[in-house]
């Protein structure tokens, strides 16, 4: 028998301290990657680097992948309270390296320090969520965490756009330093001591395999910024193939960076880490291209695109929030009708980008959203939940990885979709026009690909949960 709890269970006194140093540990990380972008023109205004400006964020995205994929042998290692707390001083020791920066290389080698502690941070998030909560709980928790992602869309450019109009845009890097110090303060008296795995010896770190993600996750920023279609193509699929050769070596590994049914098809958390990576190259095209559609279609400014693809991590926050305590049978729906909103929302935002007025546009955005957010947590919850005996912190510690690792891919390959339609040609409005729309149509297939996947994810978490209810009677 399923046991459904509610919000009040949850939000308990003896719970409060760890949900805020969770929350802040994912708000903390996601709103940087916004706020650099209102604070970039004023540091290249100063420090210089003009030709180098896509490369602070490549870097911090970059390190937040690498990270996540470690976090589970962090875990082992450290224990995951010591983790999370040396994932928050990193994250600090690197915005302060950005604050005292005296030209674009050290800004950049901030933006890594800070992104290897915000991908140790949203990693642990998950690893804390399994280890502390009850599994029932973990839809809410995990609704409480996409919470974060979308308070970062208001507090990341308004934190950065507020020290950028008063010329100081060091002191948004210093207010991050003293924000995480508060952050590992508030962890280590919150975060419980049973959490800490100490008995297990300590292994090597497997550099071949993190070479592999490093080189594939390189090879995907290089795609992003190249022209030509051809080269976008073959830089992609190179990405791809890097990636399939790690998760092979990782299997056959015997200290592994993955559960060891990664992305197997027949057990529950090989079918959810494919779910949660093909809604999550779902969900990317709409902050990267749309607001540019945006602006040079209907003449929005900056500050109205923004908050117009907003919608959509509004979508996902108050989707995920009112199905988050739902009953696992209609979970197991919701598998397959998120993703298939998420089509029908992308299907929208490609037959009406060119349509004026903008009237339903917003609707279809923020229709991505809430498909993204009636079905993530449960995928969530199955990854983790699924995990064979001994992989549970690798299972949700995966989460975030494979998260990352789907927004980088989604990225690249909408790059790939957009110069093809004409979108690098000078900007035209014709080339920007035939974008708009084959960009989102092109990601329709993979939310139909998801809502497969979903569709067998419940039919196999079904059959789980039906065995060990036998195995309890």
């Amino acid at each position: 028998m399923s046991v459904t709890v509610g919000w009040s269970a949850l939000l308990k006194r003896q719970w409060l301290p760890l949900l805020v140093a969770l929350v802040g540990g994912v708000l903390l990380h996601s709103m940087n990657v916004l706020m650099l972008a209102t604070v970039l023109p004023s540091i290249v205004e100063e420090v210089g680097g003009a030709a180098m400006m896509s490369w602070p964020t490549t870097a911090f995205l970059a390190s937040s992948i690498v990270a996540a994929t470690c976090t589970g042998r962090l875990t082992a290692q450290l224990g995951a309270r010591a983790a999370f707390c040396a994932g928050a001083v990193v994250f600090g020791a690197g915005a302060l390296v950005c604050a005292v920066a005296p030209s674009m290389e050290a800004v950049v080698a901030g933006r890594f320090v800070q992104g290897f502690g915000g991908g140790v941070l949203s990693a642990m998030a998950y690893v804390l969520v399994g280890k502390s909560f009850p599994e029932p709980m973990w839809p809410r928790v995990a609704a409480l965490l996409s919470g974060a992602w979308s308070m970062s869309v208001l507090i990341g450019p308004l934190m950065g756009g507020a020290f950028a109009t008063w010329g100081n845009w060091r002191g948004s890097f210093y207010a991050v330093t003293g924000l995480a110090a508060l952050l590992a303060l508030v962890a280590a008296r919150a975060l419980p001591r049973a959490t800490a795995d100490t008995g297990r010896p300590g292994r090597a770190m497997p550099v071949g395999r993190i070479v592999l993600i490093c080189l594939a996750i390189a090879t995907m920023s290089v795609a992003s910024v190249v022209t030509l279609a051809a080269a976008k193509a073959g830089l992609f699929l190179t990405a791809v193939a890097l990636l399939v050769a790690m998760i092979l070596l990782d299997r056959r590994s015997g200290a592994p960076l993955f559960p060891s049914d990664s992305f197997s098809l027949r057990s529950t958390t090989g079918v959810a880490m494919w779910f949660a990576l093909l809604v999550s190259i779902t969900y990317s095209p709409l902050s990267i291209f749309v607001p540019i559609f945006l602006r040079t279609l209907h003449g929005f400014d900056p500050l109205a695109a923004g908050y117009t693809v907003a919608g959509a991590s509004m979508g996902w926050t108050a989707a995920s929030l009112v199905v988050a305590g739902w009953s696992p049978r209609a979970a197991g729906r919701l598998l397959s009708l998120g993703p298939l909103a998420m089509a029908v929302g992308l299907a929208g935002v490609a037959l009406l980008m060119s349509v004026h007025p903008v009237v339903v546009l917003p609707a279809s955005i923020a229709l991505v959203g809430l498909g993204m957010g009636v079905c993530w947590g449960f995928g969530v919850q199955r990854l983790m939940g699924g995990a064979r005996a001994g992989e549970g912190d690798l299972a949700a510690s995966a989460v975030a990885t494979v998260q990352q690792t789907g927004f980088a891919l989604g990225a690249a390959a909408a790059g790939i979709v957009a110069t093809l339609a004409g979108f690098a040609r000078g900007l035209e409005t014709e080339g920007i026009a035939r974008a708009a729309f084959w960009v989102p149509a092109s990601f329709v297939s993979v939310a139909l690909l998801a809502v497969v996947a979903g569709s067998r994810l419940a039919m196999l978490a079904g059959r789980a949960d039906a065995n060990k209810a036998t195995v309890r009677r």
